[in-house]
């Protein structure tokens, strides 16, 4: 990193002067806040090694100003610096990316009027005005995240708490640029934009969702909501290769890692140190087994279940019903799994063998009960 911060100082002594002074001129105080913001973006990113994010997903980290995306945040880096830092610089910041927030990467920060390593960006800020007297407008609500790095895991650059994907950290951030605070909740938002959303989720608590409690703005939001998540009408997560449409997130980025090489992720639990495929998996296997959620409550027995799923898979014990009949023998069951274990009865399949013996069985428990009294072992 110390050779691209040396080519972008070089570059920046030579490019800046020659700017149109119109473009090097500080602005007004009057003026906007988000031209104030796109002020001093310019300012940070003309002197300095950082770089801004576009987003983060499957592919990687991608570019703001171009459809490149590098698997490595550091590639990324390399690729501003060396692509876009004065070419595009002036031209394709506005008020656009101020919308939600700007992601700005700080890893190894350096002043590059005097190659100076910086620690945090507001350490930069109040250098570059002290020491090289460049005007950065701090009356404001800034939209200028910070994000490092340094370290194999994800880790806030402010508190430097770990987290285990990129989506997280966003949401994390608003913690620290609080720029608007919700009266309800008391959350808080870099931008207003998304204060407003979250708002409108207070005032609209009656369209909420009925499988998973999530809440919308409206009836048709909600109904959309529910066409597409729940009864799978609508493929909403599109490949961003081949266009590709899946109903599912995770079988988006499980389609990108499979067909187009995207790297592989797996989600490790902290606690017991599991691995999973995606971090729904991991969000589902922390709330049952670490956290012990159970949410869906019999009626009948008062027992708790996690899954709503779970809970209609135990209600056939109170119901009685006995609606999954086989066509073969006309025994009737309870539940659909206990019929599809029946069924290999009739298929002789034997796919439970005795280790000891090797005699096959069509159910388990007829295994373990043949290990118990054949073979004297209590399994």
């Amino acid at each position: 990193m110390a050779e691209c911060g040396f080519w972008t100082r070089s570059i920046a002594a030579s490019e800046v002067s020659s700017l149109p002074e119109r473009n090097r001129r500080p602005l007004q105080n009057n003026q906007s806040e988000s031209k104030k913001n796109q002020h001093n973006l310019k300012t940070i990113l003309l002197y300095s090694n950082s770089n801004p994010i576009r987003n983060k997903d499957a592919l990687g980290y991608g570019c703001q100003f171009c459809a490149s995306q590098f698997t490595e945040p550091q590639r990324l880096k390399e690729h501003f610096l060396h692509e876009h830092k004065i070419k595009d610089l002036l031209k394709a910041i506005n008020g656009r990316l101020f919308e939600y927030f700007v992601k700005l990467d700080i890893t190894d920060l350096k002043c590059t009027i005097c190659n100076r390593s910086l620690n945090k960006l507001q350490e930069l800020v109040d250098h570059i005005q002290t020491e090289h007297n460049k005007e950065v407008y701090e009356d404001l609500k800034s939209a200028i995240v910070p994000f490092k790095f340094d370290t194999e895991k994800l880790v806030c650059a402010e508190c430097c708490k770990e987290f285990q994907n990129f989506k997280h950290l966003l949401e994390h951030m608003n913690v620290h640029f609080s720029n608007y605070i919700c009266p309800v909740c008391g959350r808080g938002f870099v931008t207003d934009r998304l204060y407003a959303r979250h708002v409108r989720r207070h005032k609209s608590a009656e369209f909420k969702c009925k499988d998973c409690d999530k809440v919308f703005g409206s009836k048709e939001k909600l109904r959309y909501h529910q066409k597409g998540v729940h009864l799978g009408f609508i493929k909403r997560n599109k490949c961003l290769i081949c266009k590709e449409r899946f109903l599912d997130y995770w079988q988006k980025v499980n389609h990108m890692v499979k067909v187009h090489g995207a790297p592989e992720t797996t989600q490790k639990c902290n606690a017991c140190g599991r691995s999973f495929k995606d971090q729904r998996m991991l969000t589902i296997h922390i709330k049952k087994d670490h956290l012990l959620e159970r949410k869906h409550k019999c009626q009948e027995c008062e027992m708790l279940f996690f899954s709503a799923s779970r809970l209609k898979h135990h209600m056939a014990k109170h119901s009685g019903l006995r609606q999954f009949k086989c066509d073969i023998c006309l025994k009737a069951y309870a539940r659909k799994n206990t019929l599809r274990e029946h069924m290999r009865i009739h298929a002789n399949d034997r796919r439970f063998r005795c280790e000891h013996c090797g005699q096959a069985f069509v159910q388990k428990c007829s295994l373990l009960s043949h290990v118990r009294s054949k073979h004297g072992n209590v399994v």
